[in-house]
């Protein structure tokens, strides 16, 4: 798959998600912005019915204190006589409070019904008794009074009353739960009643820190009052947000579905560059293997012919030439062979290695011991530091052995050739652990180099020199066996700038 192609993939899917995200962000707000709005509405409409409710009830202690008062005791004036009654059925008025609602708010209202005598029922009229007529002329004026005194206290004195004496508010606090319970807002709530002049009369509970403007809602209580002789209810609901937050609590499988997606996509983007760029490797380091097999096995080919003639073997000095020819290829075959096995090892998820007890410095020791020769061969010096008190280790020795002459025979490749070539072998014990460090004064890597040395088919790019010849495979394979070990490995730069300093940390044996 070409780059450009992945990359249209990649454009898609995040042009995919991201109106993915726009949209889940959009109708999130839209929620919750009805479910706010639909929240004040239902407040407002029970604080509306509360303070009809509080109306309603002022009416009520209004007539019974009247017809507490008055009593039985009523007296009076002019009562019709029984010729009227009789005759003319004195037209007489009606009285009856209804309630007419206005922004939700009960009016008292006085309408008055004519009841005229009728020529067909005057016969019956006559037939009832003198003392029942009497008593329904009693009984209008009685309640016609009573209406029109509780009426005229109503319109011009009780606004004059301070509304502590107007209001109970424990009651208007039942009055408020019932509302609120009866439509869905079991909540806790803090509600105060503000007077006239501003005052709060009243609050039921104190609060935390004072509430926004916005979230708190306000109702006129007895609205049918001079609005200059206005009194508030306040109500605030601390959890507000909480209960409009948990009426969106569907959507959250969405989002964690959506962050998901995100995960997935960016871990599948992240695998495709990652496994074309290792293919990419793969193909370049069979090109480069096959070239490099050609020359030795071109040459051994070569070698073995000449071999054939007899008059090569009847000179000593050429035999011996071509026999070390031969040989010295042979031995880049079996190191060409060996990296193509190494290449192998990678593709296994664990190396099987035959542990067992080692002192890692004897075998540090014996390793460098076996190297100086090759040291000593390019007039460098390698020195020995056996520091680590604690060296008993869990280790395969080949694989382990093979690490550490990876990093020397790096150090040897890599060095400058107008400076003396100096190494420094050391074991030593940090904070409970076994450590092995190889540093050199070669030409270095560069910071932005010395986290990618450890990847498969990776070259430093100032390490492409043309008498160093490599693959990538090596500090891949010493990182490999290490992590198998349990181990880490890194590389640092020398305080001089010149130089690296490769730290091998692995388990001791407890």
């Amino acid at each position: 798959m070409k780059k450009s192609t992945i990359w249209m993939l990649a454009v898609v899917m995040v042009f995919a998600f991201a109106g993915l995200l726009y949209l889940q962000v959009n109708y999130i707000s839209i929620i919750m912005k009805t479910s706010n709005e639909q929240f004040d509405a239902t407040v407002r409409h029970c604080l509306e019915e509360v303070s009809a409710t509080l109306e309603k009830d002022e009416a009520h202690k209004y007539l019974e204190e009247d017809m507490a008062s008055y009593g039985s005791s009523f007296m009076y004036k002019n009562p019709p006589d029984r010729q009227s009654i009789t005759q003319n059925i004195t037209t007489h008025s009606e009285v009856y409070i209804q309630g007419a609602s206005n922004n939700g708010f009960e009016h008292i209202k006085i309408t008055t019904k004519t009841i005229s005598a009728n020529p067909s029922h005057k016969n019956t009229i006559i037939r009832a008794s003198e003392e029942q007529q009497k008593n329904l002329l009693k009984r209008y004026q009685y309640q016609a009074g009573l209406l029109d005194e509780v009426l005229y206290d109503l319109v011009y004195t009780a606004y004059l009353k301070p509304i502590d004496r107007r209001v109970d508010f424990k009651t208007l606090d039942s009055y408020l739960h019932t509302e609120f319970e009866n439509s869905g807002l079991d909540i806790p709530y803090i509600f105060s009643v503000v007077n006239k002049d501003g005052v709060t009369v009243y609050q039921n509970e104190s609060f935390e820190k004072p509430p926004k403007t916005s979230d708190v809602v306000t109702q006129v209580l007895f609205p049918n009052d001079p609005p200059s002789k206005w009194n508030y209810l306040k109500v605030y609901f601390p959890t507000k947000r909480d209960y409009i937050s948990g009426s969106i609590s569907f959507l959250v499988p969405s989002i964690v579905f959506s962050f998901i997606l995100l995960v997935t996509f960016i871990t599948t983007i992240y695998i495709i560059f990652r496994q074309k760029r290792l293919s990419e490797m793969k193909t370049d380091f069979v090109n480069n293997m096959t070239h490099e097999l050609k020359t030795p096995v071109s040459t051994i080919s070569l070698a073995a012919q000449m071999l054939r003639d007899s008059d090569i073997t009847k000179q000593p000095e050429v035999f011996k030439h071509i026999s070390s020819v031969i040989n010295d290829e042979s031995r880049r075959l079996g190191f060409l062979v060996e990296k193509v096995l190494q290449m192998s090892l990678f593709e296994r998820q664990k190396t099987m290695l035959k542990l067992k007890e080692l002192d890692a410095n004897d075998l540090l020791a014996s390793v460098v011991s076996t190297f100086t020769l090759k040291v000593e061969k390019y007039g460098g010096t390698i020195d020995l530091d056996l520091g680590a008190l604690d060296s008993t280790i869990y280790a395969d020795q080949m694989h382990l052995t093979n690490v550490l002459f990876n990093l020397l025979d790096n150090a040897v490749k890599y060095r400058r050739k107008e400076v003396p070539l100096r190494l420094m072998a050391r074991t030593r014990n940090e904070n409970g652990k076994l450590q092995f460090l190889i540093e050199d004064n070669g030409i270095g890597i560069k910071k932005e180099h010395l986290k990618k040395i450890f990847l498969r088919f990776y070259r430093v790019p100032t390490g492409n020199r043309h008498d160093v010849k490599g693959f990538g495979l090596g500090l891949a394979y010493v990182h490999k066996i290490v992590e198998d070990h349990g181990g880490t490995i890194r590389a640092e730069q020398q305080e001089s700038k010149s130089g690296t300093k490769f730290i091998i940390t692995l388990p001791l044996i407890k």
